[in-house]
């Protein structure tokens, strides 16, 4: 059977042979969003240095921002650092692209919305939805209760918390669904390790973050059980999490419906529990917190990221 489908004027490729390639037909020309995997030894040779590179450098823009934040005596939160630490890993990416010969036609700069539009309306109810089924869940097992605000006060929350999340997402994402996803695809990973590979990088580059630069109330909050308790499940919640961002990496051949979910993530979910809207019993926070960590939230990406499989594979026929 050939790997190749075409489907209403356009070409996929199926699910872990090469990377999904959308060819939209338009005014007779056609546009690649994906490569296809390279089949010759030499080009997946330099695709791993340059993902090895990568994930060097991502890994340790955190540590290099502590660094610099110890030599300058700079206050915690309010030097270079996490500049540095949000900025290192996307700027690798730029530069491998332009100057070490990855291109640029995998970068999912494109919105591409034509045919995507349901995947932008998931990136938009993704977190309500399973922040909502979270407090169902929570509510009633008797762990969880709302503490129910000012509604006009959670507005403005939010939207001061929407346009800072925007910006770091931008670099956020185009480092990790930009740059690492589709050259692993490169590189000839099949997909569920690629997104493995993807969140195990993800999580180390975010140990930093939690150990030097969140703010302690924060991190008392949301690490109530200690560190190696925490840093276990931040890892485990954020690999569940890539599965989820990767596949929808794979359906859309974008990175910007990656952006919209994951800002809506920081500016509404985090928001509503940072802001006490959630009270939880202890220990329930291991359980059925709407965070990623919880056993729910990992078991909900789970079930979420096999329904993205299958319908990317049922595109693909």
């Amino acid at each position: 059977m050939s790997n190749i489908a075409e489907m209403n004027g356009s070409i996929r490729y199926l699910p872990d042979s090469p990377l999904i390639t959308n060819v939209h037909q338009m005014n007779g020309d056609s546009e690649k969003t994906f490569p296809e995997r390279t089949g010759r030894s030499e080009d997946r040779a330099a695709s791993w240095r340059h993902v090895a590179v990568f994930a060097v450098v991502a890994v340790s823009a955190g540590w290099i921002g502590r660094t610099v934040e110890m030599v300058t005596g700079s206050p915690t939160n309010e030097g270079p650092e996490q500049l540095l630490w949000i900025v290192l890993p996307v700027m690798v990416g730029l530069l491998l692209r332009g100057l070490a010969g990855d291109g640029w036609r995998d970068s999912g700069v494109r919105l591409l919305f034509a045919g995507n539009g349901r995947w932008y309306l998931f990136s938009l109810l993704f977190y309500p939805v399973c922040t909502f089924m979270s407090v169902l869940v929570g509510m009633g097992a008797g762990l969880m209760q709302i503490r129910v605000g000012d509604a006009d006060t959670l507005f403005r929350q939010v939207v001061i918390a929407f346009f800072p999340a925007l910006i770091k997402n931008l670099f956020e994402e185009f480092a990790w669904r930009g740059y690492l996803t589709p050259r692993l695809a490169a590189a000839g990973v099949p997909d569920m390790a690629n997104h493995a590979l993807t969140g195990m990088v993800w999580a180390a580059w975010h140990v930093p973050y939690y150990l030097f630069f969140l703010d302690r109330a924060t991190f008392a909050a949301i690490a109530p059980h200690g560190l190696m308790l925490f840093f276990v499940m931040m890892v485990a919640g954020v690999v569940s999490l890539a599965f989820v961002y990767g596949e929808l990496r794979l359906l859309t051949g974008s990175v910007w419906p990656l952006v919209v979910l994951h800002t809506v993530s920081n500016a509404v979910t985090g928001t509503l529990f940072l802001n006490g809207t959630f009270w939880m019993a202890p220990m329930a926070d291991l359980w059925v917190s709407p965070l990623p960590g919880s056993a729910l939230s990992i078991a909900l990406c789970v079930v979420i990221w096999i329904g993205l499989s299958r319908s990317r594979r049922t595109d693909a026929e």
